[in-house]
């Protein structure tokens, strides 16, 4: 499907961002999707079609924090004149859905992955890739962001019936679910099960590890040509090779997101996301004796009643730990670094007062 002259419900616009376009007082013409972040440009597409754009000097000076920036999937409210070779952005609306990780080797901050999402497909490798402790890592953050998530099992070719039998058995009762889809791009099994999930005007973000066949499979979805970047090659602006998200529109009028392989994937606040994805655990938990009991040692608490039973798996217990334990060092490492940041402005100002006297 081409870019060019389309309407913005077809980029995924709603009237849930109309209402937030009026409340800054922008017309419709100035909204845009970003399809790819390159440094210090963006990729948007519009009715028009695709354009470059930059962050305007007043946007840049009253956010700083890294999940204000826009982000691939991002509606943003851009000014560009018909002689204007790039855009500038002055506003970022409010994210509908949001899939974002902790920074790599950061102890508080966050990384946007993508914004305003529909679906998130989780694609795991039967073959050498599939870990549950992962998938559930990935449920998590998947159902904190607001998006809907659909487990995907790929390279079904490489094992045998009764193994990946095996594998949908370990993903139910890790009291997982999410609807698993099973595809082989080899044999082609799975694939019409998987377009028929591909609404048009919907978004959805692919996410898993290196190796899995994601570029491969979304390849062969999008009619083997990345139609974001093959627009504005054909436009004469070219490829720039540091774009690592893109946002595509396929034929059919779906929207995909595409993921370079994430080797870590941390956990945030993460605790709507986490009473979702081991809603097994969090049900026995509203029988527990206590109501901030911690599941560990407690007298009276159902959950470990029903680990000793048997109702709830050992590794799966163990990952609910592991994972609580990790947002809660985020909540604590964020509130210090946000203290941090107030401590610093308020020494500026002071600083700046003491200039002001002298």
């Amino acid at each position: 499907m081409s870019t060019q002259q389309i309407k913005l419900e077809q980029l995924g616009w709603n009237p849930w961002f109309d209402g937030l376009l009026a409340l800054q007082g922008q017309p419709l013409e100035s909204a845009a999707r970003v399809a790819a972040v390159d440094r210090e440009q963006l990729l948007l597409m519009n009715s028009t079609g695709l354009f470059r754009a930059r962050l305007s000097g007043s946007y840049l000076h009253h956010n700083r924090r890294p999940e204000a920036f826009p982000c691939v999937g991002d509606w943003v409210c851009v000014e560009k004149g018909p002689q204007d070779e790039v855009g500038l952005i002055h506003s970022l609306l409010d994210r509908r859905t949001s899939l974002q990780r902790k920074a790599v080797g950061s102890a508080g901050e966050a990384q946007m992955i993508a914004a305003n999402l529909d679906y998130v497909i989780i694609v795991q490798s039967c073959h050498f890739d599939f870990n549950l402790n992962r998938l559930e890592r990935y449920l998590v953050m998947v159902m904190q962001g607001g998006a809907e998530p659909v487990i995907l099992l790929t390279k079904t070719d490489l094992i045998e019936p009764g193994q990946l039998a095996e594998l949908r058995s370990r993903i139910d009762n890790a009291g997982i679910v999410a609807p698993v889809l099973t595809l082989s791009t080899i044999t082609g099994q799975g694939i019409d099960e998987l377009k028929q999930l591909l609404v048009p005007g919907k978004t959805y973000c692919f996410v898993g590890s290196s190796g899995v066949g994601k570029s491969t499979l979304i390849n062969a979805l999008a009619g083997g040509s990345r139609l974001a970047t093959q627009t504005v090659s054909a436009s004469g602006e070219g490829r720039h090779t540091t774009v690592r998200r893109e946002l595509l529109l396929l034929d059919n009028g779906a929207l995909v997101i595409d993921n370079p392989g994430m080797r870590e994937f941390g956990i945030l606040d993460a605790a709507d996301g986490m009473a979702s994805g081991f809603s097994d655990i969090t049900g026995h938990a509203a029988q527990c004796r206590y109501r901030d009991c911690s599941h560990t040692s407690e007298p009276g608490c159902a959950v470990l009643a029903a680990l000793a039973t048997g109702e709830i798996n050992q590794a799966h217990y163990d990952n609910f730990l592991k994972l609580q334990s990790e947002s809660a060092f985020y909540q604590l490492s964020h509130a210090e670094k946000r203290k941090k940041d107030r401590d610093f402005g308020k020494f500026i100002k002071s600083v700046k007062k003491d200039l002001v006297r002298e």
